[in-house]
């Protein structure tokens, strides 16, 4: 009886699969295979995960009101990160919630990237694109922005306090330049170098 009442509460919703993640499949892959002469698909990179990190420093008060922005923007539950050891010039002990993050893996990174590259960016005052320069050497990406109100869904009208984010794309890449390639298909707007 009790497994039954498991099963019925346990019912998924569906959701379609990502536009960013169909183009990655038709066009975005074939072409990678053929731009680096992988022997096989597998071979090509793809997109790991995207991690959105905001720093909230010692005030507690912060916290709940960044939580719930980050759950709003990213459609998933932060973890509370807190302060590994003591420094006494910046006030801060062991233990206390400094930050919260979010790690988006599978079809919620694809909507992510996708809101990301078409809705969020554009909206950025004098947007000239994406520094080139911000890969570590494995093809992964990283960007801060100042202010969250670059996403649609937080309310100008009901925020009371501008919070920047870091973000952090994940890509299977081995070098920089397979990382660039993937990031530019997937539409991520890069400077030239």
């Amino acid at each position: 009886m009790a497994k039954k009442k498991a099963e019925a509460t346990a019912v998924a919703v569906k959701l379609p699969t990502p536009r960013l993640k169909k183009i990655y499949r038709e066009t975005i892959l074939p072409n990678l295979v053929k731009e680096f002469g992988f022997e096989t698909s597998m071979r090509a990179p793809k997109l790991d995960k995207v991690v959105v990190n905001m720093g909230i420093g010692s005030e507690e008060k912060e916290m709940d009101k960044s939580m719930a922005d980050m759950m709003v923007i990213t459609g998933q539950k932060p973890v509370v990160c807190r302060a590994r050891k003591s420094i006494s010039n910046f006030k801060l002990r062991e233990g206390v919630k400094v930050g919260c993050r979010v790690t988006l893996r599978g079809d919620r990174a694809y909507h992510f990237l996708d809101k990301l590259c078409t809705v969020a960016l554009p909206k950025l005052r004098d947007f000239q694109g994406l520094s080139a320069k911000s890969f570590d050497g494995r093809g992964n990406y990283s960007l801060g922005l100042k202010e969250q109100l670059v996403f649609p869904e937080i309310d100008y009208d009901t925020f009371d306090k501008i919070r920047g984010m870091d973000i952090t794309i994940c890509t299977t890449a081995r070098n920089d330049d397979e990382g660039r390639s993937l990031l530019k298909q997937l539409g991520l707007p890069l400077q030239e170098k």
